[in-house]
């Protein structure tokens, strides 16, 4: 599935002006000015236009030389009298966040809107630090070698670090994690895992290049997903595994990405003696049953519903054909919707990933990143015929479903910025964290950025132009531009780079991987 960043906007939008380091003397009453150029904006001038704003969007601001609506900085006004353990734990995280949500945590540098500056360079020296040795406490996590490779490449990539001078070392180090039977393990001699396959393999696309493309045995990766894909449409995570909507994620990204053949071997549980079943039959029906009574999605069907399986379930419809006709085919949008705009907490302005559970910055992406997919879906289809191939060899004979296009984004931006560069980056040592009082790690560190992208960026759809391969899953083309239709809280040097709303990496690189199995013949 290709990327393309959108050259120009179609419609003039306001543009956030950068803080003013200096505030110029302002020119006298009494005479006109000599200059030409209008005069810089002053810290009030500007303070006072965005307080203008967001009153007249029905949101108090405060006086002063600093603007936080109070939405975003004070606890809930209408409450649940009754006091629970969990309402007295939502209680004592709220408490401890509304210092940074404030502008007033010490160690960070606010703009002039309470919101912080992003701690770039910090953030690198972190994720470099983690892309060396660990000290022996992380033994007991030698089987997530891999994730530990893909959060920290990713997340330097997005902070627009070259990450490419790991490519000699990652490749020896994928090389020994992959068995001769597919696949990779969290280590040599360890038992494959679609997980761990998918972040080797992501990891792989970070540095790029031939060497590191060359490194996966397709043919051997081939045989061993089809011994994964399961008869009910689902795959499991390794031979004789669970089950999941995680599976079905990383196996769809797996396939797309090295160009997999769709056939299924005649040993797989899957195969049927018609040979119309292939590695993607059944796929948007077993996501379908893992929607649940809450409109969430589970990990497995008849599960509780989990923000991670959400985007993995969307990820996954949107690899299998083009998403405005099979995500809204499989899922029941608007109920989907409700359940994730509830994942959104005010004053806090971040995400949890169940009913009834506390903020947690690694929600950026897995419940953040899901709107952006949802909103590129919604609208007409204007290209797409009311029946059209799967890629199961079938044609489906169900009508397009349009959905309306939202009149705006669905969750808050703004909140989730003040969230993110608030409460989730860590002023000492660098790195992104769950919250306040936590400590950072590569984990959040990724998938914050991956949030913050996504609250900075949107996507559209478009058709696959004629002259760009075919592949084995025809995808459409997604156009990536930054989101600047709201009010804008941060400052031009704080974006992030867009990653690809499906992969979780920044386009390019899946562009070149995607490509490079494209251009070739066979295994």
């Amino acid at each position: 599935m290709s990327v393309r960043i959108k050259a120009s906007q179609r419609r003039v939008r306001a543009v956030f002006q950068p803080k003013t380091r200096t505030t110029p003397t302002a020119p006298s009453s009494t005479s006109p000015s000599t200059s030409s150029t209008p005069p810089i904006p002053t810290t009030q001038e500007k303070s006072k236009r965005q307080s203008s704003k967001m009153q007249r969007m029905g949101r108090t601001v405060d006086s002063g030389p600093v603007s936080v609506p109070d939405l975003f900085c004070q606890k809930p006004v209408i409450r649940d009298a009754l006091e629970t353990p969990t309402s007295v734990t939502q209680d004592e995280t709220v408490e401890s966040m509304v210092p940074n949500l404030n502008a007033r945590a010490p160690r960070l540098r606010y703009n002039d809107l309470g919101v912080p500056r992003l701690e770039r360079q910090k953030h690198v020296n972190f994720l470099q630090k983690t892309m060396g040795p660990f000290p022996s406490q992380y033994l007991h996590a030698d089987a997530s070698r891999p994730w530990y490779l893909y959060w920290s490449l990713a997340g330097l990539t997005m902070l627009g670090e070259d990450v490419s001078s790991y490519r000699e070392r990652l490749v020896e180090t994928a090389r020994a994690m992959q068995n001769d039977t597919g696949g990779f393990g969290g280590g040599g001699k360890q038992t494959p895992h679609l997980a761990t396959t998918y972040a080797i393999v992501l990891s792989l696309a970070l540095v790029g290049g031939e060497e590191a493309y060359e490194a996966i045995d397709r043919r051997a990766m081939w045989k061993w997903l089809c011994a994964l894909k399961q008869p009910d449409g689902g795959f499991q995570v390794s031979v004789g595994g669970e089950e999941d909507v995680r599976g079905a994620y990383c196996a769809s990204v797996i396939i797309t990405l090295l160009n997999i053949p769709l056939d299924l071997t005649t040993d797989s549980p899957a195969w049927t003696p018609d040979g119309r079943a292939n590695l993607l039959s059944g796929l948007g029906d077993y996501v379908r049953r893992c929607q649940t009574y809450e409109g969430g999605i589970s990990g497995q069907p008849n599960a509780e519903a989990h923000g991670a399986y959400a985007f993995c379930a969307l990820g996954c419809l949107a690899l299998i054909g083009d998403p405005r006709e099979v995500v809204p085919r499989y899922l029941d949008i608007p109920r989907l919707i409700a359940w994730l705009s509830s994942r959104q907490y005010a004053p806090e302005g971040g995400f949890s990933g169940r009913t009834n559970k506390l903020v947690d910055g690694c929600y950026s992406h897995w419940v953040g990143g899901c709107f952006p997919l949802i909103e590129a879906c919604l609208g007409p289809i204007d290209d797409a015929p009311s029946a059209q191939p799967r890629q199961d060899g079938q044609t489906a004979t169900t009508p397009s479903i349009d959905l309306p296009a939202a009149p705006e984004t669905l969750f808050s931006r703004e909140g989730l910025v003040r969230y993110i560069l608030g409460c989730c980056q860590n002023p000492e040592k660098g790195g992104l964290r769950d919250k306040p009082g936590k400590g950072p790690d590569p984990y959040h560190s990724c998938y914050v950025l991956a949030g913050l992208s996504s609250a900075q960026h949107q996507w559209q759809l478009a058709s696959r132009g004629e002259d760009e391969p075919s592949a084995a899953i025809d995808d459409p083309v997604w156009l990536v531009l930054r989101h600047l239709d709201d009010v804008r809280v941060y400052e031009q040097e704080d974006v992030v780079r867009a990653i690809h709303p499906v992969y979780a990496i920044p386009h390019k690189h899946q562009q070149d991987m995607r490509s490079y199995f494209l251009a070739k013949e066979g295994f």
